[in-house]
């Protein structure tokens, strides 16, 4: 019987690419986290986009796909080879190539204008999609090996970024030319894409339950208890949940991988815990908040002198009363302001507040913040090119106008009113 063979493919400039994903490790703010590489390869120049996800379900999958089409500038103008994924595929139709697609799956390659082609299931369809199986291994063992340590899964995409510009200078075998020389011969033949990407976050309208959680793909997530039993709608991205009532956002959270987790924030439940503070020491929104870092242990000193002070209910509340300050102060302030407390030896959160106010105006910040500036907060406060607030006084001095003679206004008049009596109305 002959050995197997097989067949060298000849790839046409911006007509075909290969999709998978691959498993990674990461150190995700000191916890190791099994995450997943989406990686988007196009057949003839060898170009590849990444993304890392921590799962790799649907909407890891279709945000893969709008990332990487951005990055190249269009969409491949032939087929797309890929596994059967279970968030494209919903059935293989038994001895073919036809398979039952997921509805949205459908309407994202519609959308972009590229054909999907399915290899066949199991190892025998390992060598169709040859190129992007190698590209997984190599990328993982080049650039995130070790394993990288990040804060968030967006400084690690940060990184990728950067990592693939440099492979645009990497030759692939025996070529003569770079993958950025063959990439710039091949980018005038994909399609274009279309003005907006294609929207890929799902949307539900979960009802909050007793202990102030929803749950979105079995999975359960805290809200203000001030929702409990009311329903809202949940807007999920393969990274992250955010949760509105009506436009307003009022919770957020990093989205879990895998079944029957949830995540508790304790700043959700201070509400009840003025009302039942001996909830607080046993619960698990404190215990993910220690976790976390963010209970630290500043309010762990504090919380024990208020007990200590003030007995196990009325040193609890006091802490839940700092812990209220988080909503309107900056973390490190509120730290501050608790370490000066327990050096005074006060369980006052009144002197914590004041102390804090003072720790932001000594580092030149507003003593007060209602949240966190955005990145297009930041870039308005340092884009020269937008019209910059300034006081009247120097407007006035840059444009030589006289200096203002009127004189300042007198209020002695307005002392006799304090001396007027009123009449009596009988």
């Amino acid at each position: 019987m002959p050995a197997e063979g097989f067949l060298v493919r000849h790839n046409a400039p911006g007509a075909d690419a290969e999709v998978d994903f691959g498993e990674v490790w990461v150190d995700l703010a000191g916890q190791w986290v099994k995450c997943y590489l989406f990686t988007f390869r196009l057949a003839y120049s060898g170009r590849a986009v990444h993304r890392i996800s921590r799962s790799c379900g649907q909407q890891a999958f279709f945000e893969g796909h709008v990332h990487a089409l951005s990055v190249l500038g269009g969409a491949p103008a032939g087929q797309v080879r890929y596994d059967n994924l279970t968030p494209a595929v919903r059935k293989v139709i038994f001895r073919s190539r036809l398979r039952e697609e997921n509805p949205k799956w459908t309407a994202l390659h519609t959308f972009y204008g590229f054909t999907p082609f399915y290899c066949e299931p199991g190892l025998r369809g390992a060598h169709e999609k040859g190129g992007v199986e190698g590209q997984v291994g190599y990328f993982r063992r080049n650039y995130l090996t070790p394993v990288p340590r990040v804060e968030t899964l967006e400084d690690l995409n940060r990184q990728i970024t950067a990592c693939e510009a440099r492979e645009l200078e990497r030759r692939i075998g025996s070529r003569i030319r770079t993958i950025g020389q063959d990439f710039a011969r091949e980018e005038p033949h994909l399609l274009p894409l279309p003005p907006e990407p294609f929207e890929t976050a799902m949307t539900f309208q979960p009802r909050v339950d007793r202990y102030s959680r929803i749950t979105v793909k079995m999975c359960a997530y805290s809200v203000p208890v001030r929702f409990i039993d009311r329903k809202v709608t949940v807007h999920l991205t393969g990274d992250m949940l955010v949760v509105f009532e009506g436009r307003r956002e009022i919770a957020r959270h990093a989205r879990l991988a895998g079944r029957g987790l949830e995540h508790l924030v304790l700043d959700h439940y201070l509400e009840v815990l003025l009302r039942k503070p001996g909830a607080l020491d046993r619960s698990e929104a404190l215990h993910q908040a220690r976790v976390e870092g963010t209970f630290t242990a500043e309010h762990e000193a504090f919380w024990a002198m208020a007990q200590r002070q003030l007995g196990e209910i009325e040193g609890t509340k006091a802490l839940v009363r700092v812990l209220l300050l988080h909503r309107h102060q900056q973390h490190a302030d509120v730290l501050a302001g608790l370490r000066a407390a327990v050096d005074l030896g006060t369980c006052s959160d009144d002197v914590v507040a004041l102390e804090a106010r003072k720790a932001a105006q000594a580092a030149g910040r507003a003593p007060t913040v209602t949240a966190a500036p955005t990145a297009a907060d930041q870039t308005e406060l340092l884009d020269p090119q937008l019209p910059q607030v300034s006081h009247l006084t120097p407007r006035r001095l840059a444009r030589s106008l006289p200096e203002d003679a009127r004189p300042l206004p007198r209020l002695e008049q307005w002392d006799e009113l304090l001396n007027l009596r009123r009449k009596d109305p009988s």
